[in-house]
């Protein structure tokens, strides 16, 4: 007569043992396992993107390439205009195909061939961009001179030597820069833009 008493005990104390065993392992309101939580996060997704980088000598090959077929671009466009200009008549202070000076004729190629905007004068243009060494001269750089103890005088540099200007004496030619005359006056040249800019506005 005692064992359904003692059945019922027994699993009034087993019910009570699953009952705080299950209370054991609930978590407070709010509260979250950290241990748990970092076992499902998708940490391969908050890994940033890395993006392959060519290699410096492939960049370094490229850079030369462009460089390259911009100052060729560069130098055929100024020789388009010279030749259309050549045989202009120099003026002072002209402008214009029927008579042009020298800060005129840079002034209107630059504009025209390249839609960059340079000062009138050669005391304007002489200020802008940087001042390079006569070595370093490529297609599209001012040249300047000083033939007297106040004249200036510029030009672009073509290629090759070859310099663009409005002579004095002859009006609008190409010109050597190791001629003696512009040797020994030779004064400072300058790039008022990047080379790639210029290319870039090159009028097809």
């Amino acid at each position: 007569m005692y064992y359904p008493l003692l059945r019922r005990l027994a699993l009034s104390s087993l019910v009570l043992l699953m009952l705080a065993g299950c209370a054991a392992q609930n978590t407070a309101p709010g509260k979250v396992d950290e241990a748990a939580a970092l076992a499902i996060k998708p940490t391969g997704l908050m890994q940033p993107q890395t993006r392959r980088q060519p290699g410096k000598r492939l960049r370094s090959s490229l850079e030369n390439f462009m460089r390259s077929v911009s100052l060729a671009d560069i130098r055929e466009t100024l020789l388009s205009e010279a030749d259309a200009w050549t045989g202009t008549p120099y003026r002072y202070g002209g402008e214009t195909r029927s008579g042009i000076d020298c800060s005129a004729l840079v002034q209107r190629i630059y504009r025209d061939s390249f839609d960059i905007s340079l000062p009138r004068t050669t005391a304007g243009q002489v200020l802008e961009g940087q001042r390079i060494e006569r070595k370093e001269l490529q297609p599209g750089d001012l040249i300047f001179f000083r033939p007297s103890s106040v004249g200036r005088h510029v030009g672009i540099y073509v290629d090759n030597g070859l310099f663009l200007h409005a002579s004095s004496s002859s009006g609008v030619r190409l010109s050597r820069l190791d001629n003696p005359y512009w040797v020994s006056h030779y004064w400072q040249a300058r790039r008022p833009e990047a080379a790639q800019l210029l290319v870039m506005r090159t009028t097809p």
